[in-house]
């Protein structure tokens, strides 16, 4: 089994008070015998004194000791040592010279050369264990000796009274050892738990349950960090989640790859463009910088520039593609396929509209400029300068038609949400497109039949409608030839639209195959005799662009009986335009 932190904890601090209560005790025993041993040396010291002084008269030794014995311990045992070690007198023995010579005995030796000593041992004369005490003062040791019984025992044996007072601090100690290691531990338990439960994923993040003292603190601090983390986790899935949500529905195809130039992760997008764009099929997790499409992404990695930007072109099947290359700190690298197809396309028909747009200007432009050229630096009959200057009149009403239809397909195509949308009523509309034009249709003998019932409303902008058939009937004025009847009718009428058809019985195109042209901007089946006929060769682009914005299709054929049909759709009033 493990042991526990409250275990380890109270173990050390129990280990460490024992040492040291140890230590003092031993300390205090010593010091406590000593200071009993120096006083029973003191003593005896009195007594050796007492001795010496008694044996220093002039009587004999034997008679001055026996006289002072009655004075001292009758335990005591006396012995006068001459300075050769022959025992002089003993008063346990009545004939000391019976006795051994005790210059080699410890106390004596002792004395010779420190003056006095003590030696704790069993006596070779009696076998009875004394303490012995000699001292040496100059030709003879005195020696007093007690006998080592209970009683002397029990004298230098230090007071127990300390030793009882340290084991009650001993025994006080441990339980506060205890209640410390108890707290530490319950701490560091709790701590400890947490831990487990993180681990499991059902962390309970109950700051209070920590104690209030440091080790509490530290378990709070942690658990609050804790909580901040898992928010913090919690925020990046969440944001992470995003992202691939954002990644998988990018209109860009998108592939990240690890620093090794392992697949790490690709979008359904970048998988179809691959596809498109790769002779091999490519399936799920492809090494797919081995493929020959790769080959400049290769070439950039390899080159070593640092550079963390590349971007290059790809055509095949086509289809036109941008790819980027984004290097991040850690090696790491992104992939982007980008379709710009259809901005490509758009990009060269805004070029090729502004060569037309240019080649459309530049003709009325020059001719104006001519004929006022001339009217200015060439003198000229009034009749013939007039005409001159009604010819260039009539190239600035070309420019300025050109310049009105340029607007307003800008606007159709740029801001579409800026027309508003309501009930309108055809006839009306056609109305006033046949009372503008009347001159003209008068000039080219053209008749124009209205067979729109009446009341027939559609959901769209007034004024765009008008350019509608403002546009077909300039169409028919200036293309179609004389004696031309214009017939306008209701085809049918189905899922929210009305179907009209625009019809004339004129000189048609000619050609079908050119048919599908008529709704490019700025195409003439003729060119000179277009342009001698007037007109922008924008008109039926304009009408395209706003049956497309109602939400309507347009299309145009060949009759039999001759001149062309445009057959569009419209919403009825009763449907909203989106």
């Amino acid at each position: 089994m493990k042991p526990t932190f409250q275990r380890k904890l109270t173990l050390s601090f129990l280990v460490i008070f024992v040492i040291f209560t140890a230590g003092v005790v031993v300390f205090e025993q010593r010091q406590a015998r000593r200071y009993r041993t120096e006083a029973l040396e003191e003593r005896l010291d009195a007594y050796a004194e007492m001795i010496h002084a008694c044996a220093a008269g002039n009587a004999p030794a034997g008679e001055d000791l026996r006289a002072l014995l009655p004075l001292l311990p009758k335990e005591l045992r006396l012995t006068v040592i001459g300075a050769d070690g022959t025992v002089v007198y003993d008063n346990l023995f009545a004939r000391p010279g019976e006795l051994d010579n005790h210059a080699g005995r410890p106390e004596v030796a002792g004395a010779r050369q420190t003056g006095a000593a003590y030696d704790i041992r069993t006596s070779a004369s009696n076998q009875v264990p004394y303490i012995y005490y000699a001292k040496y003062f100059g030709n003879d040791f005195v020696r007093v000796a007690l006998p080592y019984d209970i009683r002397v025992k029990h004298f230098l044996q230090p007071d127990n009274g300390f030793l009882y007072f340290i084991v009650l601090l001993f025994a006080a100690g441990l339980l506060v050892i205890h209640y410390v290691g108890s707290r530490f531990g319950r701490s560091v338990r709790r701590l400890r738990d947490f831990a487990a439960k993180t681990d499991e994923g059902d962390a309970d993040i109950n700051i209070a349950r920590f104690p209030g003292d440091e080790l509490g603190e530290i378990g709070r601090r942690i658990a609050g960090s804790y909580k901040s983390l898992k928010e913090s986790e919690q925020t990046l899935v969440r944001e992470r989640e995003k992202l691939l949500q954002h990644v998988h529905s990018s209109a860009e195809g998108v592939c990240f790859f690890r620093p090794d130039c392992s697949v790490e992760f690709y979008n359904g997008l970048f998988l179809q463009y691959m596809n498109t764009i790769s002779d091999v099929v490519v399936s799920d997790n492809p090494a797919l910088l081995t493929l020959d499409v790769f080959e400049p992404v290769r070439r950039f990695l390899a080159s070593g520039s640092g550079e963390q930007y590349f971007e290059t072109h790809l055509q095949d099947q086509g289809r036109e593609f941008l790819l980027r290359v984004n290097v991040f700190d850690d090696k790491s690298f992104e992939v982007v396929f980008n379709d710009i197809t259809r901005q490509e396309k758009t990009r060269r028909l805004k070029q090729e509209m502004t060569g037309n747009i240019a080649h459309e200007l530049r003709t009325p432009v020059t001719s104006i400029r001519g004929y006022l050229e001339t009217v200015l630096e060439t003198p000229l009959p009034p009749e013939k300068k007039e005409d001159f200057i009604r010819k260039a009149y009539r190239q600035t009403l070309s420019l300025s038609e050109l310049i009105r239809d340029m607007s307003l397909l800008t606007k159709i195509e740029d801001t579409p949400g800026s027309f508003n949308f309501g009930r309108v009523e055809l006839r009306p509309v056609i109305g006033r497109v046949v009372a503008e034009l009347e001159p003209a249709l008068r000039a080219k003998r053209i008749v124009f039949d209205d067979e729109l019932p009446e009341g027939l409303a559609v959901n769209g902008n007034e004024n765009l409608l008008y350019s509608v058939f403002r546009n077909l009937t300039d169409n028919v004025i200036n293309h179609a030839g004389e004696e031309v009847r214009i017939t306008v009718c209701k085809r049918g009428e189905r899922n929210g639209y009305v179907y009209i058809s625009f019809a004339d019985n004129g000189c048609g195109v000619g050609d079908r195959s050119k048919l599908n042209r008529l709704f490019e901007r700025f195409y003439r089946l003729d060119e000179g005799r277009t342009r001698d006929a007037g007109g922008s060769g924008l008109g039926l682009s304009i009408v395209k662009n706003i049956v497309s914005l109602h939400g309507g299709t347009i299309t145009v054929k060949e009759r039999r009986e001759g001149g062309l049909e445009f057959l569009f759709s419209l919403p009825t009033a009763n449907e909203i335009v989106q």
